[in-house]
């Protein structure tokens, strides 16, 4: 129930997030959130042209202001006219330098704030836009910062960050900090800008990343004290500025609004249904980019196992496997459905009654979805925080599998088999282990959904943000 009173000056927060659809729906799940705990709020949400639409559409039933900015154009060689959204991009290496690119916003940004009404009472602000930190300290406006990482992954970061690596070997093992629950890591669990940082733009954007979060008045983390109290209580104990996990951020969404027709997926879906047949859902998330070879290592590892599946899947532009692929779904016609280069509801997709797997890049956001739906997860990180997330996946919440190559390495290239022989092993459900990660991951499902209710875990902390740090009550 929400909380106010007239008499109260209005409170409102601006929200700025980043152009990549992971980042930016958690965010506007936390709108919903932020209307939901309090009456006298307003949010005003800053996006660019080309991202202005998904935003509007998505909070079209919400009260939520939507300023669109310019997006700067030709401020790198490699990042044609027009891009706007890091899914867009032509490639993930650009990562870095679109991310330095949205700096040019900051003039426009900085004078729509300063004339906005009411007066902003706090910004929440995407990590990948550490220049908000200018204007919040110009103003004195509180900053909170939204990372979209775990607890664990933010602090093995951190860690990272002040201290060289602790062993030579890409695949030998260590523990982050001997006090925390002990989750065995590798180098090759951590993308090289990390474990071996080198002078250059790179090292330059995460470092004022860094300093930003450091000078904020808080870390908004979409997770929950359940999911990792150990990890929860060592970042605020040991760690600031303070952070904050209000989420699964998933579990404020609107259902979709049913279709006069349903998407081809969801009727497939159904058909196994009713028919009593398992399906494995297999997604990679928006950002991937897998080469065709190790697609096809997939493919065929999935039709080998004999396990039904819906494959969400990006194909490489241009794409030299489009007639193996085609061969592919042939051959798999009635047991396997390929959905290619469209844009799904996943959580959708996970909810429905026939799906009892899902191999994913483990992505946080997936994580999170995976456990608000029960379904035990069969990792296949690529990039990011994503390896650590597999990690904590299978040793921590153990609730599903990761991937490993034939010499036990978490990172480089993944045969058929490897894929074949983890498949079966998530979708085993009579076995020892298959059993636990189903009991594990719904104990985890219902501790989430306890976690948002009133009077939660989630719920508490939230309240306590906006009165401590939004309204400034403390």
């Amino acid at each position: 129930m929400a909380s106010s009173s007239s008499s109260e000056s209005p409170i409102h927060v601006v929200i700025l997030p980043f152009m990549a659809k992971g980042h930016t729906i958690p965010l506007l799940h936390l709108t919903r959130l932020l209307f939901l705990h309090r009456n006298n709020l307003a949010v005003t949400i800053f996006t660019t042209h080309a991202n202005s639409q998904f935003i509007r559409q998505s909070l079209h039933d919400t009260k939520a202001s939507i300023i669109d900015l310019t997006f700067p154009q030709n401020f790198h060689p490699g990042i044609p006219q027009g891009v706007e959204s890091v899914d867009k991009l032509p490639s993930q290496s650009l990562l870095v330098p679109f991310c330095k690119g949205t700096k040019f916003l900051q003039p426009e940004f900085d004078t729509i704030l300063q004339s906005l009404w009411p007066n902003v009472s706090c910004i929440i602000s995407d990590a990948f836009f550490p220049w908000s930190m200018e204007i919040a300290s110009k103003l004195s406006i509180p900053r909170l910062e939204f990372d979209g990482c775990s607890n664990f992954a933010i602090i093995f970061y951190d860690v990272l960050m002040s201290q060289e690596f602790p062993v030579d070997s890409d695949d030998e093992s260590f523990s982050v900090i001997p006090s925390l629950p002990s989750i065995k890591l590798t180098k090759n669990d951590t993308e090289p800008e990390f474990s071996n940082p080198q002078p250059g733009e790179h090292t330059d954007f995460y470092t004022e990343v860094f300093m930003a979060q450091r000078n904020s008045k808080g870390i908004i983390r979409n997770s929950f004290y359940e999911l990792e109290p150990e990890f929860v209580d060592y970042w605020n104990k040991e760690n600031s500025p303070k952070a904050w996990s209000i989420g699964p951020f998933c579990l404020a969404a609107t259902k979709a609004v049913s279709c006069a027709e349903k998407p081809l997926w969801i009727q497939w879906l159904d058909e196994k249904l009713e028919k009593g047949e398992s399906v494995l859902y297999v997604a990679f998330g928006s950002l991937a980019e897998i080469t065709m070879e190790q697609l096809k290592e997939i493919a065929i590892g999935l039709e080998n196992s004999g396990e039904h599946f819906l494959w969400v899947l990006r194909l490489p532009e241009p794409s030299n496997g489009d007639e193996f692929m085609s061969e592919f779904e042939k051959r798999v016609k009635g047991r396997g459905l390929l959905v290619k280069n469209q844009w799904v509801d996943q959580v959708g997709i996970l909810s429905h009654g026939c799906v009892n797997g899902f191999m994913s890049h483990c992505g946080w956001n997936s994580v999170l979805e995976n456990i608000c739906e029960s379904v035990p997860l069969l990792g296949f990180p690529i990039t990011a925080d994503q390896h650590l997330n597999a990690r904590m996946v299978e040793e921590y919440f153990v609730i599903g599998v990761k991937v490993v190559t034939r010499n036990g390495s978490v990172r480089g290239f993944f045969d058929s088999e490897c894929i074949e022989n983890k498949v079966k092993e998530l979708m085993d459900i009579e076995s020892e282990k298959g059993k636990k990660m189903r009991k594990n991951v719904k104990k985890l499902n219902e501790k989430a959904r306890n976690a948002m209710a009133e009077g939660g875990s989630s719920w508490r902390t939230l309240n306590l943000l906006i009165d401590e740090v939004i309204c400034n009550k403390n």
